[in-house]
Order: structure tokens, then C-alpha cells, then sequence
């Protein structure tokens, strides 16, 4: 079956309104809250902007954090026809709930786990001669004929068969029949649209899928997404834009937010001035102070590279209604923030205060921790007690 196929929608299991996982609330330092339906929106917004390319999901990493059954559950009913893991533990989960989409595993084929790949009816993504061949030799001794992705190194040099190699398999491919249900490469620079590697990468593999003709195509990713139909090929399969990551860096984020992250205040402590917080002594109360000790740290995924010190301003929250900075580092199972500016008695032993959600993005999260949402989303950990909002 082909990426590009017609295929039923699944009858996945169903979602209730609102379920729950990990911890139970009371207990638990933070509560991480979900929202599939805004991830099914995003989806519906990607496949819109991409028609009529098909719109796959990449729900890798455990859905960018977000959880794969639920996820892969709630598109699959959406219509989502196509699904990228990136390794065979991931694609088994999704075959759990959705037993019809067609499943690329995109790390490859690993050694001796062909017979895997056809017990879960899914498909790997060749990335070199050696695992062509080890494919070739399972299909030709099996009789599997359930189909594989062929990568095509294109400018990544990361996974993938040269497009010299491309080249010279092409007359093989076609005549021997090889399964190959998708010709696939990957963008390096698709969040830098001005980037000469994505116009490089889009010609070369042009060039490439001219002497594959007949077997469908793919090559943006989320950013490539916004790039224009040159990218789009015959399917588009976004990843961290389902999830709210603003897969236009620099413009307003076309995507709709999907998580909330709050911490629960387990302690407020009273500084004088020039007394210092948390390890290394980093941050220096330059004032009398209030400070919330909230029961989330690194170990829950918050980064502690957006921890405050007496040079760097360091993440922020939301408490009481005020947006508030972090105050020291971040450590393994605490954070503290400076609430002094926060009227007194609105923030008590209990509360919850939130570190991701409509004032601070994922991105903005990640801006200040240098790095980018696709790592705050993946680090989120299992201590949260896990909110899934569907509607």
C-alpha cells in the first residue's frame, strides 16, 4: 500500500472529554494539561496548507513528549493516514491503537529486525546499501511485500543513500520491484527560509525523484511545510508544528498552543537583602524578598538552563495572575521564583503557578534556555499528573 493510498480511517479507541495519567493531582509537583484537539487542529491547518499533498504526523519521541497513544489515536480519527516513529518500540505503540495507517520507522532497519517490521506490518526507512540489502534478502526469502521507504541523503549527511547511489539503484529498483513505497529526504534548514541549502536540497531531490517516477515522494517537515509547493512532493509529514512548536521562527506562530505546564508551590521563604539562593550561590536577593519553592525541576524536564542568576535574568512564571522571574538555579525536583512584587496572600503553600501556557510559549520557554521547543517538549517527564483534554 502506498503512502499516498486511500485508506479508511481507523476505528481508534475512544477519547473521553477529559482523561488523566501518571500521579494522581494531590500528589503530584505539576500538572501537565494536553489538548488533542488543538493538535488535531494543527494537523487539519498543515493538511490545508499543503493540499493536495497528503499530510502525515510525526509523532516520534512519544509524540514530542505529548504521549503516542493518545496522539496517534486522536489523528488517526482525525483522518491522518500516515505516521513517522523513529524506532520499532514507538511503532508497536502505535499499532496498539491504530492498526490501519501505514507506520515508516525512520532510525532504519536494525539488524535482524526485519521480521519485526512485517510482524507489525510497518515500514522502515532504508538509509543505506547494507540495510537495502539485508531488506531485500528478508523480502525475497519471506515474500514480504509491505513496503519500505528509501532515504536519499540530500544536503543532512546524517541517514540516507547518496544521490549518486540514488542514481544508479534507480533501473533496479524499478524493474526488480523492490517494495519501495516512498522516496524520502530530509531538510536541514527548512526554519531558515532564505537558507541557498533548501533551494540546493529541493533541486537535488527533484533531480532524484525524476528517475523514480511512480513512487511517491517526500521532504518537508514542519518548517517545510511554509516553503512552498517546490517542498511538497506528495507528502508533507510535520512534527513539532502539531505540538505548537512555531514552525516560522521570527513571524507570528501559525500553530495552536497545546500544552500547559503548572507547578504547585510547596514552600515561601522570606530573604533579606544580599542573601543568596539555591546552589552555587548564583542569585543574590538584591532587596527584601519573597521566593515560592515550586516541586519542579530538571528531573520533570524543566531545562536548567533557564535558571536566574545574579547576571542572567533566567526563565519566568505566571503567579498569581503576575508574571513573575526565576530566582537561583533550577535543580533536579525544585525551581524558586522572586514573588515579591505579588500582593500578599495571593500566593499560599498549594497554589499552582504556570511555567508554560498562554502568556509563556513553549518557544518562549526555550528562548530563554537557548535552545528550542523541541527540546522542552521531549524533556517533559513522568512525575506531572497528565491532563488529556479532548473538545
Amino acid at each position: 500500500m502506498s503512502a499516498t493510498e486511500s485508506l479508511a480511517p481507523a476505528d481508534p479507541l475512544p477519547l473521553e472529554k477529559v482523561t488523566t495519567a501518571g500521579p494522581p493531582a494531590a500528589e503530584a509537583g505539576g500538572i501537565l494539561t494536553i489538548d488533542l484537539t488543538a493538535i488535531e487542529a494543527n494537523w487539519r491547518a498543515l493538511a490545508r496548507r499543503a493540499m493536495p499533498t497528503e499530510c502525515a504526523a510525526v509523532i516520534k519521541a512519544d509524540a514530542y513528549g505529548c504521549g503516542i497513544e493518545p496522539v496517534a489515536t486522536v489523528l488517526a480519527k482525525a483522518g491522518c493516514r500516515t505516521f513517522f516513529v523513529a524506532d520499532l518500540f514507538e511503532a508497536r505503540r502505535v499499532r496498539a491503537v491504530t492498526p490501519e495507517p501505514a507506520v515508516y520507522v525512520l532510525n532504519g532497519l536494525m539488524p535482524g529486525t526485519a521480521p519485526v517490521h512485517a510482524d507489525l506490518h510497518v515500514r522502515p526507512v532504508i538509509g543505506s546499501m547494507t540495510e537495502l540489502a539485508e531488506w531485500d534478502a528478508f523480502c525475497s526469502g519471506s515474500g514480504w511485500r509491505g513496503g519500505a521507504a528509501l532515504h536519499i541523503d540530500t544536503g543532512m549527511n546524517r541517514l540516507g543513500i547518496s544521490a549518486t547511489e540514488a542514481a544508479a539503484l534507480a533501473p533496479r529498483i524499478r524493474s526488480e520491484n523492490h517494495g519501495i513505497t516512498l522516496l524520502m529526504s530530509h531538510l536541514a534548514c527548512a526554519e531558515l527560509p532564505d537558507h541557498p541549502l533548501n533551494d540546493q536540497q529541493i533541486k537535488l531531490f527533484r533531480e532524484v525523484r525524476i528517475l523514480y517516477r511512480g513512487i511517491p515522494s517526500s521532504l518537508a517537515n514542519s518548517s517545510g511545510v511554509f516553503l512552498g509547493q517546490a517542498a511538497h512532493c506528495d507528502l508533507v509529514r510535520p512534527g513539532a508544528a502539531l505540538f505548537g512548536v512555531n514552525p516560522t521562527p521570527g513571524r507570528n506562530n501559525p500553530m495552536r498552543a497545546v500544552i500547559e505546564l503548572r507547578g504547585r508551590i510547596v514552600a515561601l521563604r522570606q530573604l533579606s537583602r544580599g542573601e543568596t539562593v539555591g546552589y552555587d550561590a548564583a542569585w543574590t536577593a538584591k532587596r527584601a524578598t519573597t521566593l515560592a519553592v515550586v516541586a519542579v525541576g530538571y528531573a520533570d524536564g524543566f531545562l536548567r538552563a533557564a535558571s536566574a542568576s545574579d547576571t542572567v535574568r533566567g526563565g519566568e512564571a505566571i503567579v498569581a495572575g503576575k508574571r513573575c522571574t526565576l530566582a537561583g538555579r533550577v535543580s533536579m525536583d525544585l525551581l524558586t521564583i522572586d514573588i515579591t512584587d505579588v500582593p500578599d496572600g495571593t500566593a499560599r503553600r498549594g497554589d499552582m503557578v504556570t511555567l508554560v501556557g498562554d502568556e509563556i510559549s513553549v518557544d518562549d520557554l526555550a528562548a530563554t534556555a537557548g535552545t528550542i521547543g523541541y527540546e522542552v517538549l521531549t524533556s517533559l517527564g513522568k512525575r506531572y499528573h497528565r491532563v488529556y483534554r479532548v473538545g
